[in-house]
């Protein structure tokens, strides 16, 4: 993220290949990386030879930031399902990290529904030192419009690879990233 961001795309938290890479997006069947480069006129190629920092910081050219619902979490395996004891990232930090925030994009139905599920419980948790207790409203804390895509992973075989592409670009074309 930067102080340009204009999309937030957020994920729940990072798979074991990414995890064990350093890097989001890293399990190479996950279509995260091909879709957003074919939405900015990459080629394949041009993604997957491309090292991880300049995928970031064309990212960064394109006002888009990375992040995750959780900071951290227990979890065994990738799968989503199977993360528990979930605390959330510091989402109030973000509207001084990001100004130009717009929106936030969740990368498939798990991010999404855990960013609903604290919506729907946020009265439940006051406010302390800082933030608000265990578990704050994305939506309501950032003050922007929250939009669920189709899951770039490769567990959502469902949805073909230009689908995936033209739902993410829709989204990206609300918010003046592409034409």
């Amino acid at each position: 993220i930067s102080s340009t961001t204009r999309l937030l795309v957020l994920g729940s938290f990072p798979g074991g290949a990414s995890l064990a890479a350093g890097q989001y997006y890293a399990h190479p069947r996950n279509g995260f990386w091909p879709v957003v480069g074919a939405i900015f006129g990459l080629t394949l190629e041009n993604i997957t030879t491309a090292s991880y920092q300049n995928r970031c910081a064309w990212l960064q050219n394109w006002r888009i930031g990375l992040w995750d619902v959780y900071a951290h979490c227990e979890r065994q395996g990738s799968l989503d399902s199977a993360i528990r004891n979930a605390v959330l990232n510091d989402f109030a930090s973000l509207k001084h990290r990001c100004p130009q925030l717009a929106a936030v994009a969740h990368n498939g139905a798990e991010s999404f529904r855990h960013a609903r599920a604290v919506q729907a419980v946020k009265a439940r948790f006051p406010m302390v030192a800082g933030g608000f207790r265990h578990a704050r409203a994305v939506q309501a804390v950032l003050g922007v419009p929250a939009h669920r895509l189709p899951s770039t992973s490769p567990a959502n075989a469902s949805w073909s690879f230009e689908r995936k592409r033209d739902a993410w670009r829709e989204c990206f074309a609300t918010y003046g990233l592409v034409a």
